[in-house]
């Protein structure tokens, strides 16, 4: 009886497993949301990039954003950052721009990790202050498609499926 309640919890336990890392979605209808909720403007922030030079969100107004939050450290960070250097060169003359807020401590492994995945947009070592505005960076990675209006159009929590992300970019794209 103790094996098969053991067999059983596990099941249910992995079930749920299996269930939370599917749910890779879009957070954009959540009721109640903060700052951070989809249609909502977009938390301006003026922080220096990894060259010093002041990197601000409305610099950008009228353009796409991607704004990704992310660390040198995070596996699934690592393994979209690529995606995220392609679809900046594949939808930059349409007005995308690809934002990196490195929420590591050093800016030294951002240097080298922007180096070494020759990163083509800019980067920034966030702050408390720009993680808090944006809801609170509590894992990683955490992508919000901002439209040309300044308001977010989708937050994304967790790994992306590209194809999903660059259809979003695709439509809000074609907004003017």
């Amino acid at each position: 009886m103790r094996k098969s309640a053991l067999i059983a919890v596990t099941v249910i336990l992995l079930a749920i497993g299996i269930w939370q890392a599917s749910r890779r979605r879009s957070v954009s209808s959540r009721p109640g949301s903060t700052a951070t909720a989809v249609q909502a403007d977009a938390p301006d922030f003026a922080i220096p990039d990894l060259d010093g030079k002041p990197l601000a969100l409305t610099n950008y107004r009228g353009k796409v954003v991607l704004l990704d939050f992310w660390a040198t450290w995070c596996t699934p960070c690592r393994e979209e950052i690529p995606h995220f250097v392609e679809l900046q060169e594949k939808y930059r003359e349409q007005g995308l721009q690809v934002i990196g807020i490195s929420m590591d401590d050093d800016a030294k492994p951002v240097r080298e990790f922007y180096q070494k995945f020759r990163m083509n947009y800019p980067v920034a070592l966030g702050t408390t202050q720009v993680a808090e505005a944006y809801g609170g960076v509590l894992g990683l990675p955490i992508l919000f498609l901002i439209g040309r209006d300044g308001r977010i159009a989708a937050k994304y929590l967790g790994a992306v499926e590209m194809p999903v992300v660059d259809q979003k970019i695709n439509s809000l794209l074609q907004m003017r």
